[in-house]
């Protein structure tokens, strides 16, 4: 089963949902604000994704800036970032897609159609 972590008001995991139900694929949506992934679900992701763990910050959101992530990132260990990560769903990129062999951020049509 496809799992898929999404912000309500978010735009792009509005986009990405449709996408999903268009294309008759079956998931299970999670809400990224009430029940966002722990430290060690992120650190499973991350592994599985094969993506650098900057890609699993929401770069665009309001926490990021406010928190002036964007300077603080670089000199922070993985540990630090997959804490920090783990502390508010907020900050990580949405949607969030989950298969059984592959983890996408964001939302690529092309990418999650050959995922999916």
């Amino acid at each position: 089963m496809v799992k898929v972590y999404c912000y309500s008001k978010c735009t792009t995991c509005k986009k990405s949902l449709k996408w999903l139900d268009d294309n008759k694929i079956e998931y299970k949506l999670i809400d990224i604000k009430e029940d966002h992934p722990d430290e060690k679900t992120l650190r499973q992701l991350h592994k599985k994704s094969g993506l650098p763990l900057k890609k699993f910050f929401n770069t665009s959101g309001q926490l990021y800036r406010e928190k002036e992530l964007s300077k603080k990132l670089p000199n922070m260990s993985e540990d630090e970032m997959f804490k920090l990560l783990a502390s508010d769903g907020m900050l990580v990129k949405r949607p969030l897609l989950i298969t059984d062999d592959n983890v996408l951020t964001g939302f690529k049509e092309e990418d999650w159609r050959k995922v999916l």
